[in-house]
């Protein structure tokens, strides 16, 4: 695996292709090319027909080179290593650091093929994807290109490290407004494969992918710190931010934060007006106060206030004398 990753951070997800893939898609590829080819030479064979027979074999073998050899390195070139077989099985053809081929390329690849896969019906590229570790036929060693596997399991990947504890929170100021989706691409991967690769190879490639994300943020790497600790702890702080703007920001849920006791706030003013909550130090003067309470006099008391309310006259009656009992009411 860590041979793949020589140049580009994109090659930590590319895996050579095996042979099985390789000679489905080159059998669909050369069924597409055969009927293609069969169609034209019949169309050149009526169209030649009054020509002699060294002029018919000469167009014969211009139609064979130019559909057979010439379509294939055109398809490659325009497509970056992309034949239609190769696309319907999730392969592409790549350089040995990873990036995309060029006209060179396929040129090699393509005329060392009609040999080893035309003339020969395949044989000797099976023999030589047995041989090679990386599964490549003598087209792909003489041109300096690898068949990969694009389609990765999206299981495979695995979860970001966390940073070091003693750089948590220390690039919360940091800038990443200028870093481009590619590299943070390149970033994560790194971090999930890095301990599958060569620890030399871990060590050159996290250096380089710190430079580039250093010259977007425009603050230089802190000295003392291990680039692979830098990435881990610049990712793990994008990530918090992601985190924040979709759940804390603007229209979405409110991060939780600190209790806030309850008091007497006024109206005008977001600090309570008193108690022990109030604003301390330099800031009380400039704070708010509640308006003090305003005394209202009491009514002067009615001359009537006093008096019972009127109720019907009373009628007088005429007293009677009783024989007295010796009996007392209790008080």
């Amino acid at each position: 695996m860590s041979e793949l990753v020589t140049g580009e951070a994109v090659a930590l997800e590319l895996r050579p292709a095996r042979l099985p893939s390789r000679a489905l898609a080159v059998a669909l590829d050369l069924l597409v090319h055969g009927v293609v080819y069969i169609g034209v030479t019949m169309a050149l064979t009526a169209a030649t027909s009054s020509l002699d027979d060294a002029a018919q074999l000469a167009v014969s073998v211009a139609c064979f080179l130019l559909v057979l050899v010439g379509v294939p390195i055109a398809v490659e070139t325009l497509s970056h290593g992309r034949s239609l077989g190769k696309l319907a099985f999730g392969l592409r053809v790549v350089r040995d650091d990873g990036g995309p081929i060029r006209f060179r390329h396929a040129l090699v690849r393509g005329a060392i093929g009609t040999v080893e896969v035309l003339l020969t019906f395949g044989v000797i590229a099976c023999i030589a994807s047995f041989v090679s570790a990386r599964g490549r036929r003598l087209g792909d060693v003489f041109a300096g290109t690898l068949v990969v596997r694009e389609r990765i399991p999206a299981g495979r990947s695995g979860f970001l490290p966390p940073p070091p504890p003693w750089l948590a929170g220390r690039f919360e100021e940091l800038d990443l407004s200028a870093v481009p989706d590619g590299l943070w691409l390149a970033v994560r991967q790194y971090l999930t494969r890095m301990h599958q690769l060569d620890p030399q190879v871990a060590w050159a490639m996290a250096e380089r992918l710190a430079a580039d994300l250093a010259a977007r943020t425009g603050a230089p790497v802190p000295q003392g710190v291990p680039p692979a600790a830098y990435l881990t702890a610049v990712a793990q702080e994008r990530q918090a931010r992601e985190a924040r703007r979709a759940f804390g920001g603007p229209g979405g849920f409110a991060a939780p934060g600190p209790y806030v006791p309850h008091g007497p706030y006024t109206p005008q003013s977001p600090y309570p007006a008193q108690g022990p909550y109030a604003p301390q130090g330099p800031y009380a003067s400039h704070a708010p106060q509640a308006p003090a309470p305003t005394e209202v006099p009491a009514p002067a008391p009615s001359p009537t206030a006093d008096r019972p309310p009127a109720g019907p006259p009373s009628v007088s009656r005429p007293s009677v004398s009783r024989p007295s009992t010796g009996f007392v009411p209790p008080a």
